[in-house]
């Protein structure tokens, strides 16, 4: 029996039901660890770090002169691969920066907004199984692109790819830090650890349940559950298709990779070259369990009833055969178009942000942008003659409200 099920879109509704998570667990285990935080600063910090992190140091500040060491370290390859990416998320950032803009409602009545930088960001770099430097360049990258004054970076281990990689980058802020206790670090502020406006990046269930408990005190991108990709293909090749899903699964046992195809020869041919690639791939173990409990080939009958189950399901990753499909998307983090765009090039290089939201989120919000770490503040000038024009609409509105005071601002200024 093949690893990879086979089944038919009837089975569409209890496959694509998520995995319950053990969020409120985890939110139970750290609300005490996020109020010692709170009360007592460096102290229940260090504290938490030491238990948890295998922490040994007097502060969890990583100097500028730890992360140029650790730069040192890097092998030239890397270096560019990272400075190579980072110009790509950077242009990208650029491109979807708000510009201030200004505009003409009547004579006399201007009206536009503003954009401002958050003060300070906090970026949240996993380095558990694997150490992630290309979370590092897609959180920090778009805070530089806003203008955030105050960039932090924070991970739980000094792993050099992830600390040379901020020296490299420009980010002078690092932290030792991982866990709840970071998360509630950056939220309430510290002697040593800044507070924050917003933390964003990935981590794991800890992480997602500190965030979720703490926003509101602090701006988030989103509360993270299992990466997931899934794929709508009609025809292609085999081997590709197979990888994508396999790129997707070794990530961790509770990560998704799920085809939608028309085409049973395909759904067969991808089965059998996921079992054939799984063969020499290292992380073959992680992958075997997120391909067993998580993950299938869906067949379907038409590309349409594939993007219809899509946008139920409003997958993180999304990967379609062309861009005549994109019509019937509504639904999804990212969406990579056409067989040279796999999802892994998404992940590192070519641009947009690899911070994508997960568990359904992705009927609400698109990924981490640079719009996350800057403010659009309206602005709006009125001329008396303007004034005079609104102020039946504005007057009569307040009285209804109950607002007398409100009402009287503006005829104040009109006797």
């Amino acid at each position: 029996m093949a690893l990879l099920r086979i089944l038919p879109r009837t089975r569409a509704t209890s496959l694509l039901k998520r995995r319950q998570s053990q969020l409120a667990e985890a939110i139970r285990t750290v609300e005490p660890i996020l109020a010692a935080v709170q009360k007592d600063g460096d102290r229940a910090l260090l504290d938490y770090a030491r238990r948890f992190d295998q922490f040994d140091r007097k502060s969890p500040r990583v100097s500028a002169a730890e992360c140029a060491a650790a730069a040192k370290q890097l092998p030239p390859a890397f270096v560019k691969a990272v400075k190579q990416a980072a110009a790509n998320v950077r242009q990208f950032a650029e491109f979807q920066l708000p510009k201030p803009q200004s505009m003409t409602l009547a004579p006399g009545h201007e009206l536009g907004y503003v954009v401002r930088p958050l003060d300070t960001v906090a970026a949240y770099i996993p380095s558990g199984r694997y150490p992630l430097p290309s979370t590092l360049i897609m959180t920090t990258q778009p805070a530089k692109v806003a203008g955030v004054p105050n960039v932090c970076v924070t991970s739980p281990r000094f792993v050099p790819e992830i600390f040379g990689a901020a020296h490299i980058l420009g980010v002078e802020n690092a932290f030792l830090l991982g866990g709840a206790h970071a998360i509630a670090a950056f939220a309430f502020g510290t002697r040593t650890v800044p507070k924050a406006d917003r933390i964003v990046g990935p981590g794991n269930i800890y992480v997602a349940a500190a965030k979720k408990l703490l926003a509101g005190e602090v701006g988030i991108d989103f509360v993270a559950g299992p990466t997931e990709i899934l794929l709508i293909a009609d025809k292609g090749k085999p081997a590709w298709i197979a990888a994508d899903m396999l790129a997707q699964a070794e990530h961790d046992t509770d990560a998704a990779a799920i085809l939608l195809t028309t085409s049973k020869e395909l759904a067969e041919q991808v089965a059998q070259e996921v079992e054939r690639q799984l063969e020499t791939l290292p992380t073959a173990a992680v992958a075997r369990q997120s391909l067993k409990k998580n993950s299938a080939i869906l067949l379907v009958d038409t590309l349409e009833e594939a993007c219809e189950i899509s946008n139920r399901f409003a997958p993180e990753h999304l990967s379609i055969p062309n861009a005549r499909l994109l019509k019937h998307l509504r639904h999804a983090g990212g969406i990579f178009i056409g067989e040279y765009s796999p999802e892994a090039a998404g992940d590192y290089a070519s641009g947009p942000n690899h911070v994508l939201p997960t568990s359904g989120a992705a009927r609400l919000r698109g990924g981490l942008s640079v719009a996350d770490y800057v403010k659009v503040i309206t602005t709006q000038t009125l001329s008396r003659e303007a004034l005079r024009q609104i102020a039946p609409a504005v007057t009569t509105l307040a009285r209804a409200e109950g607002l007398e005071a409100h009402a009287r601002s503006v005829e104040e200024r009109l006797k």
